[in-house]
């Protein structure tokens, strides 16, 4: 089985999907979610095509740990997602992960365009490496 991370945003989401031992990132996408409907339906197309068997959603907290009205989206589109594809959808800490995602694009010499269209990938590969090493403990 194969886990799908995601870093839900209004423009772009970020899509890792693991290895099928589930102990490494496999590949990083990006889909368009302007258009919500589209996006869950391009979700569950990548879920299936490539044998997902649960769904980490990015739940983006403030420092304090409380929950903010972003929090409040990414938890609607995680039901959207349940619904759509039928699969287990846990919500994730992503506390700093785009920050993170900034920081390794920027020692890797990505900048403006290419950086703007791989953050998204680069913070939902973060999402899923954290669930994955949190499931090994």
């Amino acid at each position: 089985m194969k886990i799908m991370g995601i870093d839900y945003g209004d423009a772009r989401t970020g899509v890792a999907i693991s290895d099928l031992l589930c102990t490494l990132v496999g590949s990083a996408t990006v889909v368009p979610s302007r258009n919500t409907e589209k996006a869950i339906a391009d979700l569950a197309r990548l879920a299936k095509e490539n044998q997902v068997g649960e769904i980490v959603v990015g739940l983006p907290k403030n420092m304090d740990g409380t929950e903010g009205p972003r929090a409040e989206l990414c938890r609607a589109f995680a039901d959207k997602l349940r619904e759509a594809t039928g699969l287990p959808v846990t919500m994730w800490d992503e506390r700093r992960t785009t920050v993170e995602a900034h920081n390794i694009l920027s020692q890797h010499n990505y900048h403006g365009k290419k950086r703007k269209e791989t953050v998204d990938a680069v913070a939902a590969s973060l999402i899923l490496e954290g669930y994955l090493a949190y499931r090994k403990r």
